[in-house]
């Protein structure tokens, strides 16, 4: 059960716990740890964000937020008004400052493995046990592989004054962009791995405003506490690219996968949700932990038990490669000097995280096989240029489609969704369209003469071709 979106309710919650709560500290404020911080402030406790990165500490404390979320930044502006958050570089007041020490730091795929690369969490944990006197939580939020709390634990019990008494719990995070402000104030579910008693109660004092409301509380050991969100993000990654692999088939036969997915969906022991075909999954999260996983598996020698991990990757990286496919088909065969309006760049709409981005990689694709591309993202335009500075980018979608060859929809943005077939043309772009995400409505494209392939469909010969694609 979700707790009232209500934020007058939020806020008697918080007022009527402030005096006896627990101080906070949040150490990176990336977009996990900003977020984190801001919400806790919210929730009415005095809250300290610590960060290496100069930069980003002082626009936080500007009032900016470094990134796009949506509602962030106003939550921001009420959490500085209340006076109960701010952010610092400064390691030994953010010591002094918590009782509870979140660490919210990244933990990106090694360069030469797809093991997960620990050296910023083991870093944030060593500035802060090397400061603490006296007792404290330190809590980890970041993904991490399984078995990582313990040897933490123990760098903790190694770098800490003799006087400190400091206990590790692990608390996984399960935000989605786009929604992390709701996720975080009106989450499904907390999960508390502790190994005391006293880690439990503090947690449960910490998240009291949430828990009070009726969200569950799944209170379990550590290390089923890490496996946790890499468990979930693999079954999401595996039903996306079961999906995309029945897509697979149904373009080698003529079925049409929508109709199937719809077919499925309607099975209550399989459901519909994340069973729709498409590019496929990318984004910071998804890609990287299973494959961190995968490579946890193989060193605790189970790794055969997880191995089908790496056909859903290989899977989710195909459905690029087969978009690439498409729109050369609709070019004519052959991508040399063919315009492309890619629309979208980031992993996903309403934000601007443009890590392992299915739309950016087929940008990149298309202009290595010779395409001028033009790409448009309402919010990530600049973190794209700066991974791909090559390519093109557009200020706005009629811009990015003018004299278009072909138009490829590869975010769903609802601005690309709600845009008609008529408006696209009006903006000069030849009727040719990829869509990428199976989100536009086919049958009217095609009855506006426009050429149309989606991914997993049969390309339609009519508009009462068209017509027959079940509505989801």
């Amino acid at each position: 059960m979700k707790i009232t979106n209500d934020d007058t309710q939020v806020a008697a919650l918080t007022n009527a716990a402030a005096s006896t709560a627990p101080k906070i500290t949040v150490v990176g404020t990336g977009y996990l740890g900003a977020t984190h911080a801001i919400c806790m402030a919210i929730l009415g406790y005095d809250v300290l964000g610590v960060d290496v990165d100069e930069g980003k500490v002082r626009q936080l404390n500007d009032g900016a937020v470094p990134f796009f979320e949506p509602g962030l930044p106003e939550k921001l502006a009420e959490a500085q008004a209340s006076g109960r958050i701010r952010f610092t570089t400064d390691f030994d007041a953010a010591a002094e400052h918590g009782d509870v020490h979140f660490i919210c730091v990244g933990t990106p795929q090694k360069r030469d493995s797809y093991a997960a690369d620990l050296r910023f969490v083991d870093s944030a944990v060593r500035e802060i046990a090397s400061r603490i006197h006296g007792e404290a939580l330190i809590v980890g939020k970041s993904t991490v592989p399984v078995g990582t709390a313990a040897d933490l634990a123990e760098l903790a019990d190694e770098v800490s004054p003799a006087d400190a008494r400091i206990e590790v719990a692990w608390n996984p995070e399960f935000l989605r962009e786009g929604y992390a402000v709701d996720d975080t104030l009106h989450p499904d579910r907390l999960v508390f791995g502790v190994a005391s008693e006293r880690a439990e109660k503090l947690l449960r004092q910490v998240f009291s405003p949430i828990v009070d409301e009726g969200v569950p509380v799944l209170v379990t050991d550590i290390p089923t506490a890490e496996l946790v969100k890499v468990a979930a993000n693999s079954f999401l990654a595996t039903k996306i690219s079961y999906i995309n692999a029945m897509a697979e088939v149904c373009e080698a036969t003529g079925a049409d996968v929508d109709s199937l997915s719809a077919a499925l969906g309607l099975d209550d022991r399989i459901g519909s949700r994340f069973l729709k075909p498409g590019l496929g999954f990318g984004g910071g999260c998804l890609p990287k932990d299973i494959r961190a996983f995968r490579a946890r598996a193989e060193e605790l020698g189970v790794g055969d038990a997880v191995a089908f991990l790496a056909e859903v990757d290989a899977i989710n990286i195909r459905r690029r490669t087969r978009t690439v496919d498409l729109i050369r088909e609709l070019a004519g065969g052959d991508l040399s000097g063919v315009h492309v309006a890619a629309l979208g760049a980031a992993f996903k709409p309403n934000s601007d995280d443009v890590r392992d981005a299915p739309a950016l990689d087929v940008a990149r694709l298309l202009y290595l096989e010779g395409a001028r591309v033009t790409v448009y993202d309402p919010e990530a335009n600049e973190n794209a240029h700066r991974l791909y500075p090559d390519l093109d980018y557009a200020e706005s979608l009629d811009a990015a489609v003018a004299e278009a060859d072909v138009v490829a929809l590869l975010t769903e943005w609802d601005e690309f969704r709600e845009a008609s077939p008529a408006s696209l043309e009006e903006a000069g772009a030849h009727p040719r369209m990829v869509d990428a995400r199976d989100v536009l409505d086919q049958q009217a494209y095609v009855a506006a003469g426009w050429e149309f392939r989606a991914l997993g469909r049969p390309a339609p010969q009519s508009v009462d071709d068209a017509a027959r694609v079940p509505a989801l």
